[in-house]
């Protein structure tokens, strides 16, 4: 009889964690959005202007191609001291102007009204539910970097050790803004 109940137990826990691993994003209609889509003008290629910070975001993550619709493949995750070397001169869509966002900007692109990931997934399909880095460092702390979790848009400091995510971001240029 133990051994039924022991099995049963197993079974139970192996769908709990196969149905949390494969759980969907979750939004509240009833909370304001802070990363409407509307905020957001799509460029070809896999780009996005986030016409309120005007930045250009690359709408896949760095490990991840855009096949046109989508973000296709495993995004990489990086130490800190990584993601920041990689993003120096990283050539994308004809621009080297990439570079790791600073807290301020990361923070910008997070949809608080949603989970897994807290990121709006028609601007950033994809998104891993999980931390990614920022290149701003903890000031009274020389061994740690702030990064953004995507499961729930919240931020901390990390270990520059740690690998992360990362999303890179550059300043639009006069001539990709519809002024």
């Amino acid at each position: 009889m133990n051994i039924v109940k022991t099995i049963k137990s197993v079974l139970f826990s192996s769908m709990v964690l196969s149905a949390v691993a494969f759980a969907e994003q979750e939004c509240l209609t009833t909370v304001l959005e802070t990363a409407a889509e509307d905020e957001f003008e799509k460029i070809d290629g896999g780009l996005v202007w986030h016409t309120e910070t005007n930045l250009i975001w690359m709408r896949c993550s760095l490990g991840q191609t855009w096949d046109g619709s989508d973000c296709l493949g495993e995004a990489t995750k990086f130490t800190w001291q990584e993601a920041l070397q990689i993003s120096v001169g990283y050539e994308f869509l004809d621009s080297t102007q990439w570079r790791l966002p600073n807290i301020k900007e990361l923070v910008s692109i997070t949809e608080k009204s949603c989970v897994r990931p807290s990121i709006n997934d028609g601007n950033f399909p994809q998104t891993p539910p999980d931390d990614f880095w920022t290149s701003t460092p903890v000031s009274t702390d020389g061994v740690r970097a702030w990064g953004v979790a995507f499961f729930n848009a919240s931020i901390s400091h990390k270990s520059k050790e740690r690998s992360l995510h990362v999303r890179l971001v550059r300043t639009a240029l006069p001539s990709e803004r519809n002024d």
